[in-house]
């Protein structure tokens, strides 16, 4: 009995040190990620009374693949040029996908302003502003009879319906167009260009709060966190947006010092970093605030033209199986919304010819299919499909866990696919099917990303109690710019660490709960008892 209750104590005391060091960590806020076509999609989709006559392909099947490759295109397209580009949607705490009516492959639904009013957006690590339709002069269409996979009519956005909101002025220091406004009390307009057929959205910059969830009390309850934002007020939208690619609107996670996750890190509710995981659904989460296990590999993130405005990583070279090739490094694009992975065109020959070299089946043609490097098999059949490394500095290696896509046909496995494409351009992209099984951490405070193992599982995540930083993350009116010097990002303007008074709660409850455990420990292990 007395081991028994030793056992106990010190399983408890663990789990109160686990906890006091998870606590230490910040972890604030978690959205769930849903693909636009897994299961947990259609099921809403039949549950939300969406006609079942709406297309969905087939997992694993050609207008599978076909789909998501065309959106790859598309996105490819809006990519790789000086301006912020889309890079990756994701699911958030309340979730609903649109099946193929939308370009995009992960969407969320937030709450914005007070009284709240729920957007279903577009969330996009590439690009910095969220914005959503707002007093229209040219939105897309809101109505859910435009979007068959749609149970209910989206919403529109009103700074006069929201008592929290305030307008912009042109002499705030985030107004990157306040130089061009006739008078510095003037609204602070934006406008963004994105590299797809003229695609743009364009109004007013406005202050307003958006809601979260996140755990407390030892993750047994929901809170809710009411963070204040910048936000754009988009009147006018041009291109892709008037065909449905983000209808109501759209939440950016860039590094850029307007971003959703800079706010975040500014008002004190995180630490500047966010990490999404992908399980094989290709659903999972994300996680505000998460810099990652200590056991995790990581890389630097690397500037363009001396700034840091998206997830460029340096890749030292690609290894095939016990191969690692020669002048195979190469700068790639993080991009989660991109379903597969495109190379430089010199770096796909080597890695595809070696893959091909190692690989003992036959070569074949699917068609209709994408991929080049394409091989006969079957159930029956054991390839011997070769192991695919990326190299990154510090030693640290990326391995891909499944490179390739089986090819299924009316009697099963038919064969597998390289599911590698070249790139248009000199920069490469990692895409989804690259990511899949890993926790991927976006550490901005840090400037790198790092990457371990992970199924995507449910974890208890501590919330901190009071914003450590300032109440508004946002500079007021008042701190007007001066002529010739640059903005403070917010993500890194001087925000406090935790005090012991404002530790969380949870925080706090572990401290006094070990002050009373550690005596107890003493007396029931003691040998001299």
């Amino acid at each position: 009995m007395l081991a028994a209750r030793s056992l106990f104590l010190l399983f408890l005391a663990a789990a109160l040190l686990a906890g006091h060091e998870a606590a230490q960590q910040g972890i604030a806020l978690s959205t769930k990620l849903i693909h636009r076509f897994s299961d947990e999609v259609k099921a809403l989709r039949v549950g939300r009374n969406v006609s079942a006559s709406v297309y969905w392909p087939e997992k694993r099947s050609l207008e599978y693949y076909s789909l998501l490759l065309d959106s790859d295109l598309q996105r490819q397209k809006m990519k790789l040029g000086p301006r912020y580009q889309f890079l990756f949607p994701v699911e958030g705490s309340n979730t609903v996908s649109l099946g193929n009516d939308f370009g995009w492959l992960h969407y969320t639904l937030i709450d914005v302003g007070t009284p709240h009013v729920s957007f279903l957006v577009a969330v996009d690590t590439g690009s910095d502003l969220l914005w959503v339709p707002c007093d229209c002069l040219q939105c897309a269409p809101l109505s859910a009879r435009y979007y068959a996979s749609l149970g209910q009519d989206l919403n529109a956005y009103s700074p006069s319906q929201s008592s929290s909101s305030k307008l912009l002025a042109c002499s705030h220091q985030l107004c990157e167009l306040g130089s061009k406004c006739k008078s510095p009390t003037q609204q602070c307009p934006y406008s963004v260009d994105y590299y797809s057929e003229n695609t743009s959205s364009s109004g007013l910059l406005v202050e307003d709060v958006l809601y979260f969830a996140s755990n407390d009390d030892l993750g047994a309850s929901n809170a809710s966190v009411k963070a204040p934002v910048l936000m754009g007020c988009g009147m006018t939208q041009s291109g892709g947006y008037l065909d449905g690619i983000a209808p109501d609107g759209l939440m950016g996670l860039g590094p850029g010092k307007i971003s959703v996750p800079s706010f975040l890190a500014k008002a004190g509710f995180i630490k500047d970093s966010f990490s999404l995981c992908f399980d094989e659904e290709d659903s999972g989460k994300i996680y505000f605030g998460d810099q990652g296990p200590h056991a995790q590999q990581s890389t630097p993130f690397l500037t363009a033209n001396g700034n840091y405005t998206t997830y460029i990583v340096g890749v030292d070279g690609c290894c095939i199986g016990g191969s690692c090739l020669k002048q195979t490094r190469f700068k790639a694009l993080i991009d989660s919304g991109t379903s597969f992975t495109f190379l430089p065109e010199d770096v796909y020959e080597k890695t595809a010819n070696e893959f091909h070299r190692q690989v003992n089946s036959t070569i074949s043609t699917f068609e209709g299919y994408p991929w080049k490097y394409c091989y006969k098999s079957s159930s029956q059949d054991s390839p011997k499909i070769p192991s695919m490394k990326l190299l990154f500095a510090m030693n640290n290696s990326f391995m891909i866990h499944n490179p390739v896509f089986m090819v299924y046909g009316i009697q099963g496995l038919t064969g597998f696919c390289l599911a590698v494409q070249p790139a248009d351009g000199d920069i490469g992209i990692i895409g989804l099917n690259f990511m899949t099984g890993y926790r991927m951490v976006f550490d901005r405070e840090n400037l790198n990303l790092g990457w371990s193992r992970s199924k995507c599982e449910d974890e208890i995540i501590w919330a901190p109690g009071n914003p450590s930083g300032s109440a508004n993350p946002l500079p007021t009116n008042q701190e007007q710019r001066i002529p010739g010097q640059h903005a403070v990002s917010p993500a890194v303007a001087g925000r406090a660490p935790l005090r012991p008074s404002a530790a969380p709660p949870s925080t706090r409850r572990a401290s006094h709960l070990m002050q009373w455990l550690l005596p107890l420990l003493v007396l029931f292990v003691s040998p001299t008892l």
